[in-house]
């Protein structure tokens, strides 16, 4: 499996820097992946859902170490080269509004 292109959403927020999207093999996307900004520096977090309990479980996540590796090795530094190029930044979203 190959990752055939990674879309970058910056955002200009405390901790969410960008929105994701990576296609694979050029026929198959994920959307919602996000860059944190946690307190070790920055980590890709997974699509996931609330559930009613308040929890968030994840709707796709890589199965094996490998594979999450080369899937944030890929993100971040993508992240890293839409940053640099200066690109704008989606301002941050008001709390409460839809």
């Amino acid at each position: 499996m190959e990752i055939t292109e990674v879309k970058i959403t910056l955002r200009n927020e405390d901790k969410l820097k960008a929105f994701v999207s990576v296609t694979f093999d050029n026929s198959f996307v994920i959307r919602g992946l996000k860059v944190i900004n946690g307190k070790d520096g920055y980590f890709v977090s997974m699509p996931s859902r609330k559930r009613k309990d308040g929890t968030y479980q994840d709707i796709a996540h890589p199965i094996n170490n490998d594979m999450r590796k080369l899937l944030e090795n890929s993100i971040l530094d993508e992240y890293e080269r839409v940053r640099s190029e200066g690109a704008p930044e989606a301002p941050p979203e008001e709390v409460g509004a839809e």
